[in-house]
């Protein structure tokens, strides 16, 4: 029987230290480019989302697809992008998006004003989406044109989310929209607390 060769303890140290370094790159790798743990700060998307809890977002998504109309999105707003914000894509690329009478309603060119009905909205949103200040209770038309490769985005607390609406009237030079740069993922589902473990799915528009 061949005999059994010994290793030494620097050979069992080297061992032990390479496959912490491959488990935590595999963790960096993952984080980096696939799914991430974000905990909400805010209550921008009440009652989707609620302050401080944990979700998880999947950042490989969009390495094969664009963001689609209501996906929940985390993202690096054009007024500050050293922060990360929590909203509702709602307008698309190229996209002429119109808030009047509390609603949100799609420009189609045949078609005319088509509302979005949003069944995500508590009722005590629902048919409260308003001009900025988002709480100003003015039902007057204001159009938004989506350009080429950004997004309007809202939050589903339409009384207390700073998005698309805040946004070109903030700081010199900002616009309302995301480019698509910016979206870093979507949000994938609650993680905590346990006993809201959900995940979410695009909704449908029937538009």
């Amino acid at each position: 029987m061949p005999t059994p060769v010994k290793r030494s303890l620097w050979f069992h140290l080297f061992d032990v230290t390479l496959n912490i370094v491959i488990i935590v790159a595999i963790v960096a790798i993952i984080r980096t480019f696939v799914v991430s743990p974000f905990q909400i700060e805010g209550n921008s998307m009440v009652d989707t989302l609620e302050h401080k809890e944990y979700i998880v977002i999947n950042k490989f998504r969009y390495f094969f697809d664009a963001p689609k109309r209501g996906d929940i999105v985390v993202f690096r707003p054009p007024t500050d992008m050293s922060k990360y914000y929590v909203k509702r894509v709602i307008g698309l690329p190229d996209d002429t998006i119109v808030v009047r009478d509390g609603f949100i309603f799609l420009r189609d060119k045949n078609k005319g004003d088509i509302k979005l009905e949003e069944p995500y909205l508590s009722s005590i949103n629902a048919g409260k989406t308003y001009r900025y200040p988002v709480n100003s209770g003015d039902t007057s038309e204001e159009v938004f044109s989506v350009p080429h490769g950004q997004y309007f985005l809202l939050g589903d607390n339409r009384l207390g989310s700073l998005d698309s609406r805040s946004f070109g009237h903030l700081g010199t030079g900002e616009t309302a929209f995301v480019p698509q740069p910016n979206i870093k993922g979507s949000v994938w589902f609650v993680a905590l607390p346990i006993t809201k473990i959900h995940a979410f799915e695009t909704p449908e528009y029937h538009l």
